[in-house]
């Protein structure tokens, strides 16, 4: 047997740990001495205390390591736990994209926004559209563009979307993803579409989307202080994306917001 200090050693976990281990019932000592109170532990369980030690530094809550470390079912215990590495690597996303966009944020704006004012004519496209949820945006579309470019073959343009003022006002409205082509298929979701022409104020946003809602609010600013914005769908056009080029800073996304131009600029 080890008494606590010696287990403390063979494990890299301090007697503090230990003792609140036991507490909370995560890892009880092989033999606990009735007089003095002393903890002792066999060899066999310096595994087991440094696995619900890395669970812990997981921030997986003591319950659930209780019942990963009691399950006899192996599969159990790796669904356990990599459902909470889902939920880690969702958080960390989040303040990946929290950080990319602070960064932006806080520093000043290298140049002036360039932004293009164009009429942009009406356009035949093959479509798929939905009402969506913000939160569901990312993987909604991943599914519909997917579904897209297996219906179309043969484009004539590059990727788009609208998304309705709603989504972004209420968390919830209307998303259409499109691709262009002369003669678009009918075939499960996929539809064909006309998007009626309109005037648009357009600036490109370079890189991941993480940061992509301070492109958004730059040229918002900028359609505030120099046109009239209209009601309608946002319009996103992904000149390069994942699905062209493997590196991020390649990526380029116009982002046109619907105005309407009271005089010649």
């Amino acid at each position: 047997m080890l008494s606590i200090g010696e287990f403390s050693r063979l494990t890299h976990l301090s007697v503090r740990t230990l003792r609140r281990f036991h507490d909370s019932g995560l890892l009880e000592p092989a033999e606990v001495d009735r007089s003095s109170g002393y903890r002792y532990y066999s060899v066999e369980q310096i595994p087991a205390a440094q696995v619900i030690q890395r669970l812990r530094e997981l921030e997986i809550p003591a319950a659930d390591v209780l019942q990963i470390v009691r399950s006899a079912d192996p599969a159990a215990r790796a669904t356990l736990v990599s459902e909470h590495l889902r939920r880690l690597e969702s958080q960390l996303d989040r303040t990946r994209h929290a950080v990319a966009a602070l960064h932006r944020l806080l520093e000043p704006a290298q140049a002036e926004l360039q932004v293009d004012v164009r009429s942009v004519p009406a356009l035949t496209v093959a479509a798929i559209e939905a009402t969506v949820a913000l939160a569901d945006v990312l993987p909604w579309y991943a599914g519909a563009m997917a579904e897209l470019e297996a219906a179309v073959p043969a484009r004539a343009g590059s990727a788009g979307g609208l998304y309705d003022n709603a989504l972004f006002e209420d968390g919830r409205g209307h998303v259409l993803v499109f691709l262009p082509v002369p003669e678009p298929p009918e075939v499960g979701r996929v539809h064909p579409a006309t998007l009626p022409p309109v005037e648009l104020a357009v600036t490109t946003h370079v890189g991941e989307h993480d940061d992509i809602d301070v492109t958004y609010g730059r040229l918002g600013a900028w359609v505030v202080s120099n046109l009239l914005a209209v009601a309608g769908p946002v319009r996103e056009t992904y000149l390069v994306g994942p699905r062209d080029a493997s590196d991020p800073a390649s990526w380029r996304t116009e982002i046109g917001w619907p105005v309407f131009q009271v005089a010649a600029r």
